[in-house]
C-alpha cells in the first residue's frame, strides 16, 4: 500500500506554485495517515455469544457489559501479545438452536481464536460440539458437567453442579434442620434436571428423604397443582432447581396456598426479576452462587466498583464469570506465545492460580473450575451472604 502513495507523491512535485504546495502538504499528510494505519497491530479477535434479547436476556446483557469491561481493561494495558482485543459479539436470543447458528458464524466468518459464552448450560451443551469439532477453545459459563465433558477444547469458569447440589443439600440439612425435602425440577432444562440429581443423590446419602418430586416446565405459569401435592406431603423445606421467573411464581403461589416453609434454588435464581416477581414471599428463601457483592476478597472488590462506576448497577455471578472468561484467555495467550487455537487450548488446561474476580481460576483435569460457592438468603428487600462453603 506504501508503494503507490510515493509515486502519487512524485507525481505532485511537477506542480507548482499554490496548487503545489497544497497537493504536497495533501499527500504527505495522506502517506502519514495511511502508514499509521499500515503499522497498527492487527487485533486478536475472539467471539461471544449471549442471551442479549429474550427470555434470558439479563444475563446476556450482564455477560456482554462485563466482557467489553474486560477486553478495555485488557487493551488499555497494552493488549495481548502487542496486540489489541477485539470482542465479536452474537446474540443467541435465548433460544434454542440459535448458539449453533451463532458460533458457526464466529468460527467460518469471523475467524476467531476463541469462543466464550454461555451461562446458560442448555446453550453451552449446543455450542460446545462446534468447538470441539473445529478444535477452537471454547470457555463457557455453564454449570452442567457435561459442558467440558463434550471434549478437550472446552473449558469453564463456574463451578459444577456435583458441587452445587450437595451444597444446597448440606445447607438444607444443616442449616435449615429439614428432615423431609420435596423436588420441584423443571424438566426441560438440562441444567435444572442435573442440579436436582445432584442434591437428591447427596440428600439420600445422608438419610434425607426425598417424599415427593414434581415437574414443570419452561414458560408455565401456574404452579397450585405441584404445590398443593407438595403441601399435602408435609415436608420441612423445597429445591426448586430452575431459572427465576418461575421461580419467583412459584414461591409467590407457595405463600399463597399457605406453604411457608423454605425453598431453595441454584444458581439460575439470579436475576433482578426474581425480586420483581416475587416480593416480600422470598423471605425465608435462599439460593447458590458463584458471586456474591459482598465478598471481602480484593480482585472482587475492584471489578464491583469499576463495574459500577462504568454501568450504574451491580454486577451478579454472570458478569464475574464472563470477566474470568476474557481473564482466562488473555492469560492462556500469553502464556502460549501464540494465538494459535492449538496452543491456546493447551494453555487453558495448565491455568493455576489466576486471580479472577470471581474466585481464584484452577482448571483442573476435567477442564472444571474449584471455586467457593455463596449461599444467599433474602433479607429486607435482598439477599444477601449468608454462608461461603469451600469445595
Amino acid at each position: 500500500m506504501i508503494v503507490p502513495r510515493l509515486q502519487f507523491f512524485s507525481h505532485l512535485r511537477l506542480l507548482k506554485g499554490a496548487g503545489f504546495l497544497f497537493a504536497a502538504a495533501l499527500a504527505s499528510a495522506t502517506f502519514t495517515t495511511v502508514a499509521a494505519a499500515e503499522s497498527k497491530p492487527e487485533p486478536i479477535k475472539i467471539g461471544v455469544y449471549a442471551s442479549l434479547t429474550g427470555k434470558e436476556a439479563v444475563w446476556g446483557q450482564s455477560a456482554e457489559k462485563a466482557t467489553r469491561l474486560a477486553v478495555d481493561d485488557v487493551n488499555t494495558a497494552g493488549g495481548v501479545l502487542g496486540r489489541p482485543l477485539l470482542a465479536i459479539i452474537e446474540d443467541n436470543q435465548s433460544k434454542p438452536g440459535e448458539s449453533v447458528t451463532a458460533v458457526r458464524k464466529l468460527i467460518s466468518r469471523d475467524k476467531v481464536v476463541a469462543i466464550l459464552g454461555e451461562a446458560s448450560s442448555g446453550r453451552s451443551l449446543e455450542a460446545a460440539p462446534i468447538c470441539q469439532q473445529a478444535r477452537i477453545p471454547m470457555i463457557s459459563g455453564g454449570s452442567n458437567p457435561k459442558v467440558t465433558q463434550v471434549g478437550n477444547f472446552i473449558f469453564r469458569t463456574h463451578f459444577i453442579d456435583p458441587f452445587q447440589g450437595t451444597v444446597m443439600s448440606r445447607f438444607a440439612r444443616e442449616k435449615l434442620g429439614a428432615k423431609r425435602l420435596a423436588l420441584l425440577t423443571e424438566v426441560t432444562n438440562a441444567y435444572a434436571v442435573g442440579l436436582a440429581k445432584y442434591f437428591s443423590a447427596d440428600a439420600a446419602a445422608h438419610q434425607t428423604p426425598i417424599v415427593i418430586e414434581q415437574k414443570y416446565s419452561a414458560g408455565e405459569r401456574d404452579f397450585k397443582a405441584q404445590l398443593t401435592a407438595i403441601k399435602a406431603a408435609n415436608v420441612d423445606a423445597i429445591f426448586v432447581p430452575g431459572y427465576y421467573t418461575e421461580a419467583g411464581l412459584i414461591v409467590a403461589q407457595a405463600r399463597e396456598l399457605g406453604l411457608n416453609l423454605p425453598v431453595l434454588g441454584g444458581d439460575g435464581w439470579e436475576g433482578p426479576q426474581l425480586l420483581a416477581i416475587g416480593g416480600p414471599a422470598l423471605r425465608d428463601t435462599y439460593y447458590c452462587n458463584n458471586f456474591s457483592s459482598e465478598s471481602d476478597v480484593p480482585e472482587t472488590r475492584r471489578f464491583i466498583a469499576r463495574y459500577q462506576a462504568r454501568f450504574q448497577s451491580m454486577p451478579g455471578g454472570t458478569a464475574a464469570d464472563a470477566y474470568d472468561a476474557v481473564l482466562m484467555l488473555t492469560d492462556a495467550i500469553k502464556r502460549a506465545g501464540s494465538t494459535e487455537p492449538e496452543k491456546i487450548r493447551g494453555a487453558l488446561a495448565t491455568t493455576r492460580g489466576l486471580r479472577g474476580v470471581g474466585g481464584p481460576l484452577n482448571v483442573d483435569a476435567n477442564r472444571d473450575q474449584l471455586k467457593p460457592a455463596y449461599i444467599l438468603g433474602y433479607n429486607s428487600g435482598d439477599y444477601h451472604l449468608v454462608q461461603v462453603i469451600q469445595p
